[in-house]
């Protein structure tokens, strides 16, 4: 009852409020491509999407990605485990949640709109995604399988890559330091933009021993991206890319028991082609993607046991094409029709230290996924805008899944809007919940995909010339056929567990009082019947940053209560995080960024306890 008070008391609020405020180019009536695969504007569009431009990532100071979303994204959350890196395998770290949905495959991961996942396990890679190759995120939170099928149930995080900025040569080069733990950061990256070509390149370098005793944390990664493009014709435009990690990361275990010589040794990599056309009444792509994996793990042992007796191998692969045009035939009319094809397989193995053993193989399978989609969208008076699609994904092993979308986003006066959508999502098993062949595994090829119906009712309004903006949503999410595996018997077993709940609220806010000073906050509420693991019951997240001529400060504030890191251990903390920066040059910016400055003792995994106060100062040079 509370719930439904504070919404109304929100939503009549936002109607009330005056409509002569200009839109805040930043949040409302910005312009979005995640959600349609066209140009639209974030208020015309039905789905609820959330934007990190490129200057709140660089404001940020974080050379991983997944940290910038989780303290601006209202409902999302990524678990930690330590200083840097997320690590693979057991005990491993970044996981995504939203709205309760998640766990390492309900949220879909996306690179210019292409699936990033591995193809065996199914999960996304959260330390190949690296700050300085992205120029923005947008995160539709609320089902996207309408768009891109599977592993979108929860929602969708679309990192659009960097290109070359203005015409000709430039670039940035960046060093940072750690207070502690030997930790460093290096990245470089420079662009070239003329005569109808362009070229980004940037390279990453990433350590540290950890917060843990012995160096038993310590993560390395080095990464490389390099985007090309070239303007064919008027009408036709075509871009490559390609991006490569090569990472070492060591897990400690938790503090209960302790691991030895757990490392991983981990090869990610991912390649695209787009061939792009555009006129005034039409425009769409064509787009080839591959991504591969190459990883080695030792799963280490307790102190005082013998070393493991083999080396877990696997390679992995997750490649297909998109197909998609958006017509235009009248004013306020766009139609959009796409098809989709995936390939998703690999192998794993047992790989014996003694060399007379034979290997021990887990899973050596692929499976292919098929689709069509249509979206019609119409927008009325330039107020009322419809929006409604249909999706038939067929799998390999399932059969046809029909997926349809349909929501209205209304604008009473240019500043505001009301949104209401209904959608689904879906999520199929993965290779690993399949075949999967282990002790540990579970594996049931009897598996059926996981469902969910989302009912979602929002709204927004800009005030005081634009100054201020909020926002405002409710949703519930009722789903089917959960996917779990049940540990309580050995061996385990993977099953459907039958229906599941999940509604809440989520509030956000930007206030720009003086200029050179820009507040954002948000606020988040899930209620679930049921403990969900990683899916904080409240979030707030509140963000400060002050330009002052040749100075720039930051200052985050992160409070996540009522987080279940088992179905009975309950977590909470709250962080404080800042951030000084001086153009000592034209050219030259020095920083120093301090984390946890409270010093707050808090594990977001159990038994995983996270740093204290740590500081990073360092120098970026442009040029």
């Amino acid at each position: 009852m509370k719930t439904r008070l504070f919404l109304l008391v929100t939503f009549t609020f936002v109607a009330l409020s005056p409509a002569r405020a200009r839109v805040d180019t930043l949040r409302l009536g910005e312009v979005v491509v995640t959600g349609t695969r066209t140009n639209v504007h974030r208020d015309n569009m039905p789905a609820t999407i959330s934007v990190v431009s490129r200057q709140e990532i660089e404001e940020s100071g974080e050379t991983s990605l997944l940290p910038v979303l989780s303290g601006r994204v209202p409902g999302l959350f990524v678990t930690e485990r330590g200083v840097a890196g997320f690590g693979v395998s057991s005990g491993s770290a970044g996981s995504i949640t939203l709205r309760g949905v998640g766990g390492g495959t309900g949220v879909l991961v996306l690179i210019d709109g292409h699936p990033q996942y591995m193809g065996i396990m199914g999960h996304h890679m959260p330390d190949a995604y690296m700050s300085s190759d992205v120029e923005r995120v947008e995160v539709i939170r609320g089902p996207a399988s309408l768009l891109y099928g599977s592993n979108a149930m929860g929602g969708a995080i679309n990192i659009i890559t960097r290109s070359a900025g203005n015409r000709g040569w430039h670039g940035d080069a960046r060093y940072a330091a750690g207070s502690a733990y030997n930790t460093l950061e290096l990245q470089a990256g420079a662009g070239y933009r003329g005569d109808g070509r362009e070229l980004f390149f940037s390279l990453n370098h990433d350590r540290t021993d950890g917060h843990r005793d012995n160096k038993s944390a310590r993560f390395k990664i080095t990464n490389g991206y390099v985007k090309t493009g070239v303007q064919l014709s008027k009408q036709l435009r075509a871009t490559a890319d390609a991006s490569i990690a090569v990472y070492e990361t060591s897990h400690p275990g938790p503090v209960t028991s302790p691991v030895l010589d757990n490392t991983a040794t981990i090869l990610r990599g991912v390649v695209s082609a787009t061939l792009e056309n555009q006129s005034r009444r039409m425009h769409g792509a064509l787009a080839f993607f591959y991504n591969f994996g190459d990883h080695e793990v030792d799963d280490g042992h307790a102190e005082g046991a013998p070393e493991t007796l083999f080396l877990f191998r696997s390679r992995d692969h997750n490649y297909g094409f998109q197909l998609y045009q958006t017509f235009l035939p009248f004013h306020g009319n766009a139609i959009t029709a796409g098809v989709d094809f995936k390939n998703l397989g690999g192998n794993a193995r047992d790989d014996y230290k003694d060399g007379v053993t034979p290997d021990k193989i887990h899973i050596d399978t692929s499976l292919h996924e098929a689709a069509g989609y249509l979206v019609v969208q119409q927008t009325l008076r330039d107020k009322l805008t419809l929006n409604a699609g249909l999706r038939l994904e067929y799998h390999e092993r399932f059969g046809r899944e029909w997926v349809p979308q349909a929501g209205v986003a209304y604008r009473p006066f240019r500043d505001g809007f009301f949104k209401f959508s209904v959608a689904k999502g879906f999520r199929a098993p993965v290779l690993r919940d399949l075949f999967y062949r282990a002790e540990w595994a579970g594996a049931n090829p009897d598996l059926k995909p996981e469902t969910m119906v989302n009912h979602e009712l929002s709204a927004g309004q800009a005030f005081f010339n634009g100054r201020l903006s909020v926002e405002a949503s409710g949703f519930v999410a009722r789903g089917k056929n959960m996917i779990v595996t049940n540990r309580a018997n050995w061996p385990p077993v993977t099953l459907n567990a039958g229906r599941f709940k999940y509604s809440g609220v989520e509030l956000s806010a930007r206030w720009s009082p003086v200029q050179g000073l820009r507040v954002d906050g948000n606020y988040s509420y899930l209620h679930a019947k049921t403990p969900v693991t990683y899916a904080p019951g409240q979030q707030v997240k509140l963000l400060a940053s002050y330009r002052l001529s040749r100075w720039n400060f930051g200052v985050n504030y992160h409070h996540a209560s009522d987080i279940y890191s088992t179905a009975v251990t309950r977590e909470h903390f709250n962080t404080l995080d800042a951030r000084v920066a001086f153009r000592l040059f034209p050219r030259l910016l020095v920083f120093v960024r301090g984390e946890n400055l409270t010093d707050a003792s808090y594990e977001i995994m159990e038994g995983y306890p996270m740093p204290g106060v740590t500081a990073t100062c360092g120098i970026h040079f442009d040029f």
